[in-house]
Parts: structure tokens; sequence; C-alpha cells
């Protein structure tokens, strides 16, 4: 896991949003202090896009909600655009807190 990814802002799609809170009961906001953390980062695949792929990111709310976010790494924005949400596992939250 890394730190080194330098987000400087999310992209929000209506529907990602929707699914989060609808599937994952996962709120925008949380997602935003999630980033606005010290989150650590995770590569996961290589897209068919140049300058994208997707991470995923571990971190904790304000709220002490660990959560993990998947999100398609735009390289050449500095952005970020969330696909994901949600709770993280224990086995996963050992990890993080190891680290």
């Amino acid at each position: 896991m890394s730190d080194a990814l330098n987000i400087e802002g999310l992209i929000w799609l209506d529907e990602i949003v929707e699914k989060l809170g609808r599937k994952h009961h996962v709120e925008v906001y949380e997602v935003e202090e999630l980033f606005e953390g010290r989150p650590k980062f995770r590569f996961v695949e290589r897209v068919n896009r140049e300058n994208e792929d997707v991470y995923a990111a571990f971190g904790q709310t304000s709220g002490g909600r660990y959560l993990i976010a998947f999100f398609i790494w735009k390289a050449n924005q500095r952005r970020a655009l969330p696909v994901s949400a949600r709770d993280v596992t224990p086995s996963e939250r050992k990890r993080y807190v190891r680290k």
C-alpha cells in the first residue's frame, strides 16, 4: 500500500452516488472524508484507457468508520472517479491498521 497519489479532486457520477447509498449505505461525504484524510492506496488493475487505472483507497471517516473506495485515477487531471465504496472487512482493517 502507498500514500503517494496526489488527488486534487473527485468526480461524481449520479448513478454511482445512488448505488453507494442504496447498495453499500455509504454517503458521498464519507468518501470525501476518506480522501481528505490519510488514505492508503493500492493499485488494483489497468484499464483500457491511457492515464487511467483502478485503485483502492483504505481509510477512516471523521466518524471513525473504516471504508474502502475503488476509483479510477485520472492521472492527467489529478482527479479520482469513485466507482464503489463499502465498509472494510475485518481482515482488510487489520491490514490497514498494521501499515
